[in-house]
């Protein structure tokens, strides 16, 4: 059997950033207690790396516990609504900020047309921490949407001016669908609006995430089984697992390398390794190695 890693899986610019920052000030650190608030990245092998390094995880529950101890707190790549930045001030925490860049663009874009008096409507997911950020800087006057046929779509208001964006890790194609369905819903808005351009499409999904899709549906089709390698709670680790599967369906999601089952293997010829934006090539290399291992033992 031939094994293949997918070379376009692994992580995505903003979280190899995030990482970068964490893990610079872990080797420099001189006595302080260096926390992440909330899990760094949705992939528990590599906050397990990390936490061996030294790096520690809090939550916005027990934060207020740092409060007078020697602690440095690292606002994810995810991002944080503004609140958050004024609890870390208030607790007098030493903040490093190492939000993706394109997250903070995504806030600052929302801000800018909450101001400006628009409906701010958001394709993502409402308890995702991303979102969380973006429903912060509007305060929380925004409404979440997960696909075209959405309850939460009855709550935009047909008579206000509307722009939509996206959560940077969401489906290319769900987005313009939403985006399509609301133009209808809106048409009067864009025909004979009293200001220009009263509806508004702002496609943020990171540019990473999209651009993989057509490598990835190839990959799925060059193998003859997909295991698909990712954090049970990554967002873009689902969205591309639905990619894998609607191509192969013979595709197989695992976390951790025990939940692998050697049947799945049984008479195929090629198998490929592949995973979200949030599982490190080492762990797909490591999967690869004990696949080997143990079919070389049996």
């Amino acid at each position: 059997m031939n094994i293949h890693i997918d070379d376009s899986a692994g992580f995505c610019w903003g979280v190899v950033r995030t990482i970068d920052i964490v893990e610079k000030h872990l080797d420099e650190n001189k006595g302080e207690e260096i926390y992440v608030l909330g899990d760094i990245i949705h992939n528990p092998r590599e906050i397990e790396r990390l936490e061996a390094k030294g790096l520690k995880t809090a939550n916005h529950d027990n934060m207020k516990e740092l409060e007078g101890k020697n602690a440095k707190i690292f606002i994810r790549a995810h991002g944080e609504p503004p609140s958050t930045y004024k609890k870390i001030q208030n607790l007098n925490l030493n903040l490093v900020d190492a939000t993706c860049p394109l997250v903070t663009a995504l806030q600052k874009r929302v801000r800018k047309y909450y101001d400006r008096g628009y409906q701010v409507i958001v394709y993502g997911k409402r308890e995702h921490p991303e979102i969380v950020g973006i429903r912060g800087v509007c305060n929380d006057e925004c409404v979440v949407i997960k696909s075209p046929d959405d309850e939460a779509v009855k709550l935009i208001d047909p008579e206000k001016p509307a722009v939509i964006f996206s959560q940077t890790t969401m489906n290319k194609q769900t987005y313009l669908n939403i985006a399509e369905t609301l133009k209808d819903k809106l048409s009067h808005l864009i025909d004979g609006g009293e200001i220009e351009q009263d509806f508004q499409t702002k496609d943020t999904i990171c540019k990473y995430v999209h651009g993989r899709d057509e490598n990835l549906r190839k990959f799925a089709s060059d193998n003859d089984i997909i295991l698909f390698v990712a954090g049970r709670n990554s967002s873009n680790g689902k969205s591309l697992f639905n990619i894998c599967s609607s191509v192969n369906d013979k595709t197989f999601f695992i976390e951790d390398i025990k939940e692998i089952d050697y049947k799945w293997f049984d008479g195929i010829n090629s198998l490929g390794i592949t995973g979200a934006t949030s599982t490190p090539q080492w762990y797909l290399k490591k999967v690869k190695e004990c696949i080997e291992d143990t079919i070389s033992s049996l």
